[in-house]
């Protein structure tokens, strides 16, 4: 929805998104929008890429003298530098969080931009395991506090000695997989590395192997084995049979 900010337009601005006076001359104002936008977003959880446009929208009901929205918002931003350690001091831009995880998107379009923010987050929840209702409370800590998860092998099972890493979609959550890798004897990593041994694939996405939407994690993965790095891919499945083994 185009709103008219009965302002003037930056030629930068418009450069990068590509709204100019003329698209928003019959649209409605901030002000006239207001309480549609309070009563759809209220006691919602809206999703944001940075503070731009919580920032935003502060500003815009300070300025048409109307009450702040009262939804529960939530950055991506601070959650992609919370579950992936090479996003925790840069890089972490919504284009650049977006290609890690296989998102494409037409940037700088308010709805794409949106839609990519959401599956971010929804993107963060598959890999760590953590859910929405802990991510709101992950992103108050400070960046490298632990959430990614990594175990170190205690147990004396069937996968002693190997470094494994989880991607995709799994059937139990990434915290009690990381706990079973490690009673079985593996160590868990939260990314790919020279150490990595082993790469666990949800059984949904086992499938994607062959074709062309896998995980960043599976194309590093698959870059490592062409040079050399002597690297297994399994699924869940298989990984759950060996962490059952007890002999």
């Amino acid at each position: 929805m185009l709103v008219n900010p009965q302002t003037w337009f930056d030629p930068t601005n418009v450069g990068i998104h590509g709204i100019d006076e003329c698209a928003v001359r019959d649209a409605k104002t901030f002000h006239q929008l207001h309480n549609w936008l309070c009563g759809w977003t209220a006691d919602e959880l809206v999703i944001c890429h940075t503070h731009f446009d919580r920032v935003a929208f502060q500003q815009a009901c300070e300025e048409c003298n109307s009450p702040a929205m009262t939804c529960t918002w939530l950055d991506s931003a601070r959650v992609a530098r919370r579950a992936w350690p090479e996003f925790a001091q840069r890089g972490y831009g919504l284009a650049n969080v977006a290609r890690h995880c296989g998102i494409s998107f037409q940037h700088h379009d308010a709805l794409e931009d949106a839609r990519t923010a959401g599956l971010i987050l929804l993107k963060a929840i598959e890999e760590t395991g953590h859910d929405l209702a802990q991510w709101l409370k992950l992103v108050r800590r400070p960046t490298g506090a632990g959430v990614a998860i990594c175990r170190a092998g205690d147990g004396d099972g069937a996968l002693v000695g190997e470094s494994i890493v989880f991607t995709g979609a799994l059937q139990v959550p990434r915290r009690q997989a990381a706990d079973r890798a490690a009673d079985a004897g593996a160590d868990v990593q939260p990314g790919v590395t020279k150490t990595t041994s082993m790469l666990v694939v949800g059984d949904q996405d086992i499938a994607k192997l062959g074709g062309h939407e896998k995980s960043s994690k599976q194309i590093k993965v698959e870059a490592l084995i062409v040079a050399g790095q002597p690297i297994r891919i399994i699924g869940e499945s298989d990984f759950m049979a060996l962490t059952s083994i007890t002999e």
